[in-house]
């Protein structure tokens, strides 16, 4: 069975910082890739981030442009988020998605507040 768990969320203060980490088991991590979204209650899921399965190919949407990087550990069947300069309006529940398994975690949740 297809597993992605999501950890490093919190409470931060606006400018601060986190890493977000997606733990993977069940299928082939290295050969998939993998995003990050996002959701605030009441609102569909925004797609934050993505990276291809060798590396090489990132994006992030322009929101988080020069804050967000993602990630991954091929070895760890790991994908990370780091988070830099947090705003407020990043506060949401984030989650990773194993897009061509149409695979969801459970989600972590940020929150950014002072």
């Amino acid at each position: 069975q297809v597993h992605l768990v999501e950890s490093g969320g919190g409470l931060v203060q606006p400018g601060g910082s986190l890493m977000l980490s997606c733990v993977a088991s069940g299928f082939t991590f290295s050969t998939n890739s993998m995003n990050w979204y996002r959701q605030i209650p009441g609102k569909a899921r925004e797609l934050v981030a993505a990276i291809s399965s060798n590396e090489r190919d990132t994006v992030v949407v322009d929101s988080v442009k020069g804050r967000f990087t993602i990630s991954r550990d091929n070895s760890k069947n790991t994908v990370y988020l780091q988070m830099n300069n947090l705003e407020p309006s990043d506060t949401a529940m984030y989650y990773c998605q194993a897009p061509r398994l149409q695979a969801w975690g459970q989600g972590t949740q940020v929150t950014v507040s002072a």
